[in-house]
């Protein structure tokens, strides 16, 4: 074939040749109606070579830089930056662990001892006193009579230890015995009966003058009124003599059951339980009873011994009270009857401890009365001193 005339160009050439700018923006074709759609350019696939390389989270820095010529040697490198860092780090922190050791051995050193110690405390048994098996009626009585027989044989001197020659001076001296000693009340007595030794002269007595003689023995207008009230009872309803009988010992101003019990047991030989704080605190001990009322306590013990009993078994358990089984720190190492009591070992244990806890005879004192019996192993008590003279 021919050659086209050079003048015209062919539509080919048309379609190549495009103006400046025409290249940056170049309108989209528009298909007319009925046109079949272009065919879609023709494209390659990327070999797997030119897809992008996996990266891992070991190797993500590394993955940059990486060429495909050297994988291995760029892992070798990062692996032993990393190593480095971390040897780094350790040796930072082993670095302040030492200098905060260096800086306070001594608060290390004492808290470790405290925990030492308190784990120690938490972790040691606890001492557990030995459980009491449960005692019998019959088993608890035989317990108590031997109790009685071991105080008799400890005390065959017991005694009451208030000074008096007759029921009056007994009356009179027990109702002074409230909230105070024995011995402060036969140190105030001989005064007292030197100047009223009857209940006739002692129902005439001025209150004043009443008082200022039994002042040493405390609440003293509230005992003289009780004294004058009994003195007048006893001249005018029983002839001026103490009555015999508990019925109408009770009935005097100031009398209750135990001074009753006291004046009937020593001074008419009618058996009779005295319960004051001695008789019921070793009662409790004893496991007599478990009241605290002193009826209810002299109820319970009456239970348990013979009456022909009664006014020596207070006598001796007042005295045990008195000497031993104190209240507030007991002499349970020097007790002779430590093995049949249940309350052992609430005072103290060691013999020689206890041994200077011993009081009045026992523990080489004076006793309380003045004027005490002859068999009294110990000293009498001395007398009241004369009060200091005016200056």
């Amino acid at each position: 074939m021919g050659e086209q005339p050079s003048g015209r160009a062919s539509s080919s050439d048309k379609r190549n040749k495009s103006t400046p700018g025409e290249s940056a923006v170049r309108k989209p074709a528009v298909r007319q109606p009925g046109a079949s759609r272009p065919a879609a350019p023709h494209t390659t696939a990327p070999t797997p070579a030119e897809k992008s390389p996996v990266k891992t989270s070991a190797g993500k820095k590394a993955a940059v830089n990486e060429t495909p010529e050297q994988p291995a040697a760029a892992k070798k490198a990062v692996a032993k930056k990393s190593t480095a860092k971390k040897a780094t780090a350790k040796k930072a922190v082993a670095k302040k662990t030492a200098a905060a050791a260096g800086q306070a051995p001594a608060r290390t050193t004492a808290a470790k001892k405290t925990a030492a110690k308190k784990t120690a405390a938490t972790q040691a048994p606890a001492k557990k006193t030995p459980a009491r098996k449960p005692e019998s009626r019959v088993a608890m009585v035989r317990r108590a009579r031997r109790i009685n027989r071991e105080l008799a044989e400890l005390y065959p001197y017991a005694h009451p230890e208030l000074d008096f020659t007759n029921p009056f001076e007994l009356l009179v001296a027990t109702v002074l015995s409230a909230q105070t000693t024995d011995l402060r009340v036969n140190q105030t007595t001989p005064r007292l009966f030197a100047v009223c030794p009857t209940p006739e002269d002692m129902a005439a007595m001025d209150p004043e003058r009443l008082e200022e003689l039994i002042r040493p023995t405390g609440f003293f207008r509230a005992k003289a009124k009780s004294l004058l009230g009994l003195s007048a009872a006893l001249r005018d309803r029983f002839g001026g003599e103490v009555p015999g009988r508990l019925e109408d010992l009770v009935t005097l101003p100031g009398v209750g059951r135990k001074t009753a019990n006291v004046v009937l047991g020593n001074a008419f030989g009618v058996p009779g339980i005295t319960v004051d704080t001695h008789f019921g605190r070793l009662a409790r001990r004893f496991g007599w009873t478990t009241a605290e009322d002193a009826e209810k306590v002299e109820a319970d013990v009456a239970g348990i011994f013979p009456k022909s009993e009664w006014t020596m078994l207070s006598h001796r358990v007042v005295f045990h009270g008195r000497r031993v089984c104190h209240s507030r720190k007991p002499a349970c190492g020097a007790c002779a009857i430590a093995p049949l009591c249940p309350a052992y070992g609430e005072g103290e244990t060691d013999p020689e401890k206890a041994k200077k806890l011993l009081k009045y005879e026992l523990g080489g004192q004076p006793g309380q009365r003045l004027k005490p019996p002859a068999d009294y192993p110990g000293q009498p008590a001395p007398p009241m001193a004369p009060p200091a003279a005016a200056s």
